[in-house]
């Protein structure tokens, strides 16, 4: 296998290095010095103008939507897509991935922030035309954002075949009740359609029980009960929220796929958006890893550099090591994703899911600790980095979820015999 990227994707990726660089780097710490004063002022989830300035840039600079998948793009690439009208595969898009795992800002400045990024995909991959032209259209287009419901409070929701919520039929319409928490995008004032995962049929086999419904965001019965801070952090403009749903009524023509199939859009949803999760945060703990770095031979203490007391050097070399194996499991799950599909790459997949954030938020870990009082600061974007790493193992299925399976499809290589 060559993890290589193609010609296009290697332009795309200095491209992206560059806007990142020269237009976001220079003025995302005031960004977030401006959020916090809206916050203290009570009004931090309208987004700053700065955020529609840069992502005109992005658009006009034809990256845009670069998370486009090269088997479902089709004309959407060229009418919302990046330069050249064609997607990427997983391995070509996972570098760029990384590049904008840097920023806080720079997945949303690109249009390929989460749960954006997934929703769209799954209206490329299971919407019907008419789907799409009401909620992908605006949303590959930027003018709309969204959610998408699937944990909630009152069950183990690592186990999605406990859901409580229900979506039932009744004629032509379909019947929402129940509460999501943890729905991440819930706060954006664009925040227009939720994607709702509920219980059809109880009786069921337990992957055949769900059903995937869009819920515009004013349907009447859907109030944000809440918005959740994790950590301390409201995330905003975006945030994660509380979200219940009272006898929401909505057409059935708003189901994707079918009554009972959202086990089957999920498996396919997942998997690409946790290779887009992994690479990101490989760009974090790399981010952070350079902080330590120059924090290390920049700073003295006892009359040498900090990177030469009490074994900093050897933990600088297990956190390059780290990284760099990290980087090449997430490169051979998004191989296998192209080349094999979601349930040949179902190990891999949650593999990288596993590794990746433990590996991110230890590597943070350790430039916070390097950093002292500062590390602890929001002076510093290390404490967000931490919390976004330490978030993400349990976002899409918990580290345990992940190596049970691992675990399961190991053992399956080696039936009992007789």
């Amino acid at each position: 296998m060559d993890f290589a990227p193609s010609p296009r994707a290697a332009d795309l990726a200095d491209r992206v290095r560059h806007f990142i660089d020269e237009k976001i780097a220079p003025v995302e710490e005031q960004y977030h010095r401006d959020v916090d004063a809206l916050r203290a002022s009570g009004d931090a989830w309208t987004p700053l103008p700065l955020l529609a300035e840069l992502r005109a840039q992005a658009r006009e600079e034809g990256l845009w939507n670069l998370f486009l998948p090269a088997a479902h793009a089709g004309e959407y690439a060229a009418r919302f897509g990046t330069d050249g009208g064609a997607g990427l595969s997983n391995s070509d898009y996972a570098p760029i991935a990384e590049l904008t795992g840097r920023s806080f800002l720079a997945p949303y400045v690109f249009n390929c922030n989460a749960p954006d990024t997934g929703n769209m995909e799954v209206l490329l991959q299971y919407g019907d035309q008419a789907q799409r032209d009401r909620w992908l259209d605006p949303l590959l287009d930027g003018t709309i954002r969204s959610a998408f419901g699937m944990t909630e409070p009152d069950v183990a929701s690592s186990d999605a075949t406990n859901m409580a919520a229900t979506a039932e039929l009744d004629g032509d319409d379909v019947v929402i009740n129940g509460r999501k928490w943890w729905t991440t995008g819930i706060g954006h004032p664009d925040c227009k359609v939720i994607i709702f995962m509920g219980l059809t049929y109880p009786e069921a086999d337990k992957r055949q029980r769900h059903t995937m419904v869009l819920v515009p965001t004013d349907t009447p019965g859907v109030k944000i009960e809440r918005m959740l801070p994790a950590m301390g952090r409201f995330d905003e403009p975006f945030g994660h929220g509380e979200v219940s749903f009272t006898d929401v009524r909505v057409p059935a023509t708003n189901i994707l796929l079918g009554p009972g199939r959202a086990f089957e859009i999920a498996q396919g949803r997942l998997g690409p958006g946790r290779v887009h999760h992994c690479m990101r945060l490989i760009g974090l703990a790399e981010a952070s890893l350079e902080a330590a770095c120059r924090r290390g031979t920049q700073r003295t203490a006892f009359g040498r550099p900090l990177a030469r007391l009490g074994g900093n050097r050897e933990r600088i070399a297990k956190a390059r090591i780290a990284i760099d194996a990290a980087r090449l499991l997430v490169l051979n799950a998004a191989w296998k994703l192209d080349t094999v599909g979601a349930f040949g790459a179902l190990s891999e997949i949650s593999q990288i899911k596993a590794h990746v954030p433990a590996m991110a938020q230890e590597v943070v870990d350790f430039a916070m600790q390097i950093h002292g009082g500062a590390g602890l600061s929001d002076d510093l974007p290390l404490s967000a980095a931490w919390t976004t790493a330490r978030a993400i193992r349990l976002a899409d299925g918990p580290d345990e979820v992940h190596l049970d399976l691992v675990g399961r499809l190991e053992l399956a290589k080696y039936p009992k015999e007789g």
